[in-house]
């Protein structure tokens, strides 16, 4: 019935010029065409759209049944027969459709999933054929050629040799929208952060990122081989440097990578940054150019425009480049050899400050592995003091600025996990006696730094009189931990319970000191349980050395408590 019912709807537009189509007619040829799929009337409908004489029909309407044909696709098992009809009435459409209709269709089907979808459709969509295959599919394609591209698993690069290479005007443009709906969604993949979920690649963000550079490859050779450089030319080669600086900062800042090895060659995500830097060489723009000149007055590279709009964007992509380069040793032959250590570290340290700058583990190691790469470069005192008027010196080794983690409410979620005995008065505070006293001088160090006022005007403005002259202490956030706010808690959860600990522990230590020296006058042997666990047997002098070494941490605990609870007292004390 579907297929009767697209073949009476084709024939009545048969009669019919491409001006006098109506929307009424596209609705409906999607409609039945829909149908059709769902009735499983694939190579009936593949007949229908291959058939000469609805060729500019297909044109004009058939790009609403690429979405269906690709959900069909992802949604069908992979051992089901009609997937070559999908396959090849995908290429018919690609080669018939009008190409502008058939980018925008395809780059909404791109941005459609969520998840591990994502990854399938954009591969889906944009892996390759096999090596040499560059050219529109040919009318005539037929069955055989269609199970060859089943045995790929593939429909070939459709939006870049079949959709954009035919729109002739405004191609740069059709471009840069496909890179940027592509790098959106690819920034929505998590990214792998071990050697083991690379090679896992669950979400497919390794595949994707091959398959985007295989995407953006004849784009690049199309840049290169314009001798003339023509406006459409140099818009071209500006969308492909977008792509690349969006590349350096998703997925490339956050990605780990193994050390350098041979080895590591074989790492996909070090594949992908190696394609992006072989990219900006090929489209005039090597490294060593836009790395030494990043954030200088006089430019000596021309693309000004970019820098002034993305200007955070270029700093973490620079930045990323830099450790690429010089960390991981991808293209550093193109470095010249002039260059010393000290300028290479001098010109680097903007890139490390950005890196440290970071919150994010992976990124900020990468800061340090940076700074750690250009000072094993110097020679021991070699670094001129004149280097210490350079603003970047004196700034990176100070680790970061006003990181919100370690202030108020976020410092305290942090506290709550520190200050706080696991089983209350009750936990072996022999035992956990290390983790006890870290905690302890953290409070004690805290208590000395920070101010109560502080505290009380960031959580509570109100309390800060109208009058009262500006605190520096205030303006300056890093030294307000918000401890006081929180010193109820941190009393009732960690100080009082380590009161109560420590009474009990020390009453049973003393009493099974008392113990062992009886049992000493004794002479004979027994067994003494210490942190929870019964100490084997032993001579009595020795349980006695035990047992007072336990008495002495203890009081050691102690001491640093009481230091702790004077603090408190005298900094409450003066803000009364």
């Amino acid at each position: 019935m579907a297929v009767e019912e697209l073949q009476s709807i084709i024939k009545r537009c048969q009669i019919l010029e491409e001006q006098d189509f109506k929307e009424e007619d596209f609705g409906l040829f999607q409609l039945a065409g829909q149908r059709c799929l769902d009735e499983g009337h694939i190579d009936q409908l593949v007949e229908i759209i291959q058939n000469e004489k609805n060729k500019v029909i297909v044109k004009n309407m058939g790009w609403n049944l690429v979405g269906p044909v690709v959900r069909c696709l992802l949604w069908n098992d992979k051992e089901d027969d009609k997937r070559k009809y999908y396959f090849l009435m995908l290429d018919v459409l690609v080669k018939l459709c009008n190409p502008k209709e058939l980018l925008l269709g395809l780059l909404e089907l791109i941005e459609e999933p969520s998840g591990k979808q994502i990854s399938q459709i954009i591969l889906l969509l944009l892996q390759p054929l096999q090596t040499g295959y560059c050219s529109p599919v040919r009318w005539e394609l037929g069955l055989g050629a269609a199970e060859a591209l089943l045995k790929k698993e593939t429909v070939g690069n459709l939006v870049s040799v079949l959709v954009i290479q035919k729109l002739r005007k405004n191609k740069a443009y059709s471009v840069g929208l496909a890179l940027s709906t592509l790098w959106s969604q690819l920034s929505l993949l998590p990214v792998p952060c071990s050697e083991e979920q690379v090679r896992a690649d669950d979400h497919g963000l390794c595949r994707c990122c091959k398959a985007l550079t295989e995407f953006a490859q004849p784009f690049v050779e199309e840049v290169t081989a314009d001798k003339e450089n023509s406006m459409e030319n140099e818009k071209l080669k500006d969308e492909l440097l977008k792509f690349c600086f969006k590349s350096l900062k998703c997925p490339l800042l956050t990605a780990q990578f193994p050390e350098p090895s041979e080895e590591a060659g074989n790492d996909p995500l070090r594949c992908f940054a190696s394609e992006i830097i072989g990219f900006l060489s090929a489209i005039g723009y090597p490294f060593p150019k836009m790395i030494f000149n990043h954030g200088r007055k006089k430019k000596t590279w021309d693309y000004l425009e970019f820098e002034e709009e993305e200007h955070k964007q270029l700093s973490d992509s620079l930045a990323s480049l830099a450790y690429l380069v010089f960390v991981q040793g991808i293209s550093i032959d193109q470095l010249p050899m002039v260059l010393s250590p000290s300028y290479l570290l001098q010109f680097n340290m903007g890139h490390i400050q950005v890196l440290l700058q970071r919150t994010e583990e992976s990124v900020f190691s990468k800061g340090l592995d940076l700074l750690e790469n250009g000072l094993l470069r110097l020679e021991d005192n070699s670094l001129l003091h004149q280097y210490l008027e350079i603003k970047s010196f004196l700034t990176v080794p100070q680790r970061t600025h006003d990181n919100k983690w370690f202030t108020g409410p976020q410092l305290i979620s942090l506290l709550d996990l520190v200050l706080l005995l696991p089983e209350g008065a009750e936990t072996d505070l022999l035992q956990n006696s290390d983790r006890i006293m870290a905690s302890l001088n953290l409070l004690r160090y805290l208590v000395i730094k920070d101010n109560e006022n502080d505290n009380q005007h960031m959580f509570n403005p109100s309390r800060q009189s109208v009058n009262a002259e500006p605190n520096n202490s205030f303006i300056n956030s890093s030294e307000q931990t918000g401890l006081w706010t929180e010193l109820e808690k941190i009393e009732k959860n960690f100080l009082k319970p380590l009161h109560i600990g420590l009474n009990m522990s020390k009453a049973h230590y003393e009493a099974e000191i008392k113990n062992s020296q009886e049992v000493q006058k004794s002479k004979d042997l027994c067994s003494v349980t210490v942190g929870g666990e019964e100490i084997p047997n032993m001579p009595p002098e020795m349980q006695l050395k035990v047992l007072h070494s336990a008495l002495f941490t203890f009081d050691l605990i102690e001491s640093v408590l009481a230091r702790v609870e004077e603090l408190i007292e005298m900094k409450t004390k003066s803000t009364l």
